[in-house]
């Protein structure tokens, strides 16, 4: 099979990415201007990103009798000091009003006798969200200059003299061509382009490797692309080693925060103790005290939800069968109800996404990457964690206002004259196609690239923890795999997809690998657990970050940035 084909597109606002954020940030262009934008996702808008399942709780929601800046508090708290705080405010500016917008286009928000929103906590509401994906899918479907290209999958940004002309990448999908199958490569030109791709799962062994080893805390199509994209073409990333690491019922990857907010369950060990105060309450904190305990011998550990009510109870079953009905079988197939026996818990492999830590693109307020008219919004933007399905929204919003205002002002490029972009890399993807003869099957690499990371650069088989020498070794084994997969084959253009998803993991591998070293510290618990450095040390109050230069990942410290400051790129 080949590629035959190629379109070359031309827009005012390219979106890589139609998750939440791409779709708000279609949504916003929209609505301020008659400006021409495309989509292009992978998959299919309507369920595509984190979203795709739904979800039964706004996480990121200013309630009643709280501000924004107890929300920019909050998560600073969350992760010990290392955020972005003028990225947090603005950010914790808009969660109401994006919120207000969703519920007005369909979303259901539950309320009370007195018509007020059911909080979750001091920053969750509650709601029926299992279309809310849907829901924006629709709204942008409806919009007259909004073009959505589903099953394109971009591979490379376009960047001259660090600015960015649009990106290039190939249809998954395959058109005939007399008696012979083929595929569409594309070339999109673009004034202004925002990054949505999320964050990046599957670079770890998981807690359910083989044929399960897609059966994860974060979505298996997340692969980093934006991440890797951002990387080869020198943008300047952030806060890698703030990996994430989710706290989930065993087995079933269930989340633990419906359990534990929703009915005030409390982490115990097989003792019965209650452990979490003992280490801690932030996120990080919560999944160290687990590991600790089950090392420790007071293994397993659960969350005690013996003894709540019948009511709490079937509420608990009815809330996880909208967002994660594995649990909710695991219930009735043991056949016994919620409140008659405490729920297994352990922790995720680690992943990068900068919707729940710092990790991410480094941006300025407006969303701005450090290369010329492209920005970054969602799990995809650094600094500013906890951002959440709101929060998203919020740098969606805040990127396209920020493009608005630029078009208007007549601040892009003029197009450039082109060189065979597109034709160089039709041969590249053809090359993938017509091989015949790899060494490794794409999978199996896969399979090699998490082994080596969970081994060496503190994944589940070594609790989350890592010293220098292991992470040199990682960094070793890594890079024999990217050459291994410079010799992958694809029969299809959905295995064509996947070889460079592989790539794209890689790539962010070896940067996570890099800032791992870099701080030289242990800040988070579980989350960068360096057993050189077990310490917290208020002389690593920086932010690490990186830029590749010729091939190389460069570390870069920065000052840390208080809300009261504002962060601009013309300020380095």
């Amino acid at each position: 099979m080949r590629i035959n084909k190629k379109e070359i597109l031309e827009t005012d606002v390219l979106i890589i990415g139609g998750g939440t954020a791409g779709c708000y940030a279609a949504m916003t262009i929209a609505e301020q201007s008659d400006y021409s934008v495309i989509i292009a996702e992978k998959a299919n808008i309507k369920r595509s990103g984190c979203l795709a399942a739904g979800v039964n709780a706004i996480n990121a929601y200013i309630v009643e009798g709280r501000k924004p800046e107890d929300y920019v508090d909050y998560a600073k708290k969350d992760a010990a000091g290392i955020v972005r705080e003028d990225l947090l405010l603005t950010m914790s500016q808009g969660l109401n009003r994006v919120t207000d917008k969703m519920e007005k286009l369909g979303l259901v928000i539950l309320k009370d006798e007195n018509g007020k929103y059911v909080a979750r906590g001091n920053r969750n509401i509650k709601i029926n969200g299992e279309n809310i994906k849907p829901i924006m899918a629709d709204a942008v479907k409806k919009l007259p200059n909004v073009t959505v290209l589903n099953h394109v999958n971009i591979t490379d940004y376009i960047v001259k003299n660090n600015t960015i002309y649009g990106a290039v990448g190939f249809s998954i999908d395959e058109e005939s061509d007399g008696e012979e199958l083929t595929g569409t490569a594309y070339e999109i030109k673009a004034k202004k382009v925002i990054c949505a791709t999320g964050g990046a799962a599957g670079l770890y062994r998981p807690n359910n490797p083989g044929f399960s080893r897609h059966k994860m805390w974060y979505p298996p199509f997340n692969t980093g692309a934006g991440y890797a994209m951002g990387i080869r073409a020198g943008a300047e990333m952030t806060t890698f080693e703030m990996r994430f690491i989710a706290l989930r019922c065993k087995d079933t990857i269930a989340p633990t925060g419906t359990i534990a907010q929703g009915v005030g369950a409390k982490q115990i060990n097989s003792l019965g103790e209650v452990y979490e105060d003992k280490y801690g309450l932030t996120t990080s904190q919560r999944v160290y005290g687990t590991v600790m305990e089950n090392i420790q011998g007071r293994g397993p550990c659960y969350l005690k939800t013996e003894g709540i009510s019948d009511e709490q109870s079937e509420s608990l079953k009815k809330a996880y069968l909208n967002m994660a009905p594995s649990q909710t079988l695991k219930w009735v197939e043991s056949g016994k109800k919620p409140n008659e026996a405490n729920v297994e818990i352990e922790g995720t492999e680690p992943y990068i996404v900068g919707g729940h830590t710092a990790s991410g693109y480094w941006v300025d307020t407006e969303r701005r990457t450090t290369i010329d008219g492209l920005y970054a919004a969602g799990d995809v933007a650094g600094g500013c964690p906890q951002k959440y399905v709101t929060g998203a929204m919020v740098e969606g919003e805040i990127a396209a206002n920020a493009i608005v205002k630029e078009l208007n002002d007549g601040s892009y490029p003029d197009s450039y004259e082109s060189d065979a972009e597109l034709d160089k890399k039709i041969e590249e993807y053809n090359k993938v196609l017509s091989n015949e003869n790899p060494v490794y099957s794409t999978e199996a690499l896969e399979e090699a690239m998490q082994k080596v990371m969970d081994a060496y650069a503190g994944g589940i088989g070594s609790h989350y923890q890592f010293n220098e020498k292991q992470l040199k070794l990682a960094k070793e084994k890594i890079e024999n795999i990217k050459k291994l997969a410079e010799n992958a084959s694809a029969s299809d253009m959905h295995e064509l997809m996947f070889v460079y998803e592989l790539r794209e993991r890689l790539d962010v591998c070896l940067v996570l690998i890099e800032h791992l070293k870099a701080r030289q510290e242990t800040r988070w618990h579980s989350f960068a657990e360096n057993l050189d450095y077990p310490e917290t040390s208020d002389e690593w109050l920086k932010y690490v970050n990186s830029k590749s230069v010729n091939g190389k990942t460069e570390i870069i410290m920065r000052k840390l940035v208080g809300r009261d400051e504002t962060y601009e790129h013309s300020n380095r």
